[in-house]
């Protein structure tokens, strides 16, 4: 896979390169060498006013920006500033070059660095022979009502993006990544106590996919896969997942859940905030692990947590996507979803009620649990098809807390021990595929978002490309052999091409 990230859009780096010329041009004197290095500060401020025109601004740009009216007006003052107002002319130029040497170390450096931390990035180019369309739906259902709501009359609404294989087109743009992050990253940013703008610039970032693009005429439909979020997550937070399953001929629809995701937005403008870690978690809690007291939720008693009715979500999206096979409002999906054979995926909490789905709804023929413990009816009952976790060992776990914090002994345990026993319990085949060095970051799209984030602890000690390039291969192997009825050698025994993978297999006897 290659690597995503790139440090700045294209006239971003043609600026900062400018910055950098006009500097040496002043200070190793290459305006004689070079004459027309005497105009690099104008054809700068040039640059700037086209990167802000066409790639738009972003505050990882004002140090290069403010770098660039430092020397514009440098250079205005040493060539348009009438000269006999200056009682001494070398003087004045030499505080002049003084204060813009300063000021341009301090500002090439931070000018540089910060859009390298914090990159505009480029998302790989899945692996697989098909291009990638999206569409996004609202979907309202009726019968339920809003648990999280202290309305009685409010119904649980989801917004769903889908992505599906396409035809081929060299011409239609491509969609962005977070079509609403201007909203989506302000709360992701508040989630982490960062200021809002920090990751404002992810509006910037375009995925691999063509909106309302064509359904590819490869074949006469396709199979379908569900995509669980995690916790305070959106429903893009796993693209490079995603698309790589989509390129080889899956369509995948994300739901994005309200009160439990970061934020949802409306068509209508409405935006509904995700709830506070603390005050869910315990309702997360009485799912896997429950105890006499349950937890309520305006003022309701949930015995059984949350998770039975966020897999509610999940149920009734597969309902709409049957709906949408008979008629797509767009006209793009009708008859193109093989919804009678679907799979099923999530990380986190998405996770976790995957695995409840697949307990409940038997049209889910294949689970793919990634790093999330196991409620207990799931364990008691056993799961009929096959499923796969996805996850790491417990000492990397502990290097997570180490380093960034949170994984208690006892979350660890509960995180190990049930998939461990969900796992034994299987009556369909079962995977178990740990990944030491790992992080809970790693599972996402959060890898690309900053070449900082291994120093600081959020993601792991394993190659980020590495990581992602294992939860693909697995992932696909798992829906190709157990949904498309493709044998898949990696999931006979351990990788030659994967060892750093810690891989179970269970296969149970014919009398189960």
């Amino acid at each position: 896979m290659e690597r995503a990230t790139e440090p700045m859009r294209t006239i971003e780096a043609f600026l900062i390169l400018a910055n950098l010329l006009t500097f040496a041009a002043w200070t190793v004197s290459l305006r004689r060498e070079v004459p027309m290095m005497r105009h690099s500060a104008p054809f700068a401020m040039l640059l700037a006013a086209l990167q802000v025109l066409i790639e738009g601004t972003r505050w990882q740009m004002i140090p290069a920006y403010a770098l660039t009216g430092l020397f514009f007006f440098v250079w205005l003052l040493r060539n348009t500033a009438p000269m006999d107002q200056f009682a001494n002319e070398k003087q004045t130029h030499r505080v002049a070059l003084g204060v813009a040497a300063g000021m341009g170390v301090l500002g090439l450096a931070v000018s540089i660095t910060l859009p390298v931390v914090l990159p505009v990035f480029r998302l790989p180019h899945p692996s697989g022979p098909h291009e990638i369309g999206t569409l996004t739906y609202h979907w309202v259902d009726a019968n339920r009502r809003e648990v999280f709501s202290d309305d009685l009359n409010a119904r649980r609404e989801l917004i769903a993006q889908i992505w599906y294989p396409a035809r081929k087109s060299s011409s239609s743009p491509h969609a962005r990544y977070v079509p609403d992050a201007g909203v989506v990253a302000a709360a992701l940013a508040r989630l982490l106590r960062l200021p809002e703008f920090t990751f404002a610039h992810l509006g910037y970032v375009i995925s691999n996919a063509t909106s309302s693009a064509p359904v590819s005429d490869d074949k006469p439909d396709y199979r379908v896969l569900i995509f669980m979020e995690g916790l305070t997550g959106f429903r893009q937070m796993n693209t490079f997942q995603v698309e790589e399953l989509v390129s080889h001929g899956y369509v995948v629809a994300a739901i994005d859940q309200p009160y439990t995701a970061a934020t949802v937005v409306f068509p209508d403008g409405r935006q509904i905030a995700g709830l506070p870690k603390n005050q869910i978690e315990a309702l997360i809690e009485q799912s896997v692990k429950p105890v006499e007291t349950a937890p309520k939720l305006n003022g309701r008693v949930l015995k059984d947590g949350i998770i039975p009715y966020l897999v509610q979500d999940a149920i009734f999206a597969l309902d709409q996507l049957a709906t949408l096979n008979e008629a797509d409002p767009n006209g793009i999906l009708t008859g193109r979803l093989a919804v009678q054979r679907a799979g099923i995926f999530g990380i986190s909490l998405g996770g976790i009620a995957v695995s409840e789905a697949c307990r409940l709804e038997a049209r889910f023929q294949a689970c793919l649990v990634m790093d999330a413990p196991v409620p207990a009816d799931v364990i008691h009952s056993g799961l009929q098809q096959p499923t796969m976790w996805i996850t790491r060992d417990a000492e990397t776990m502990r290097l997570e807390r180490r380093r960034a914090g949170g994984w208690s002994e006892k979350d660890i345990n509960d995180h190990q021990t049930t998939m461990r026993a969900a796992f034994e319990s299987l009556r369909g085949d079962g995977y178990l595929v740990r990944v030491p060095g790992m992080f809970h970051s790693n599972f996402t799209d959060i890898f690309n978002w900053s070449p900082l984030f291994p120093w600081l602890g959020v993601t792991g000690p394993i190659n980020g490309q590495r990581a992602h390039s294992i939860i693909n291969a697995y992932s696909l192997a798992f829906f190709d052999q157990h949904l498309a009825g493709r044998s898949k050698a990696l999931l006979d025994e351990p990788s030659i091409q994967y060892p750093e993978v810690l891989f179970d297999k269970r296969r149970p006897s014919p009398s189960k």
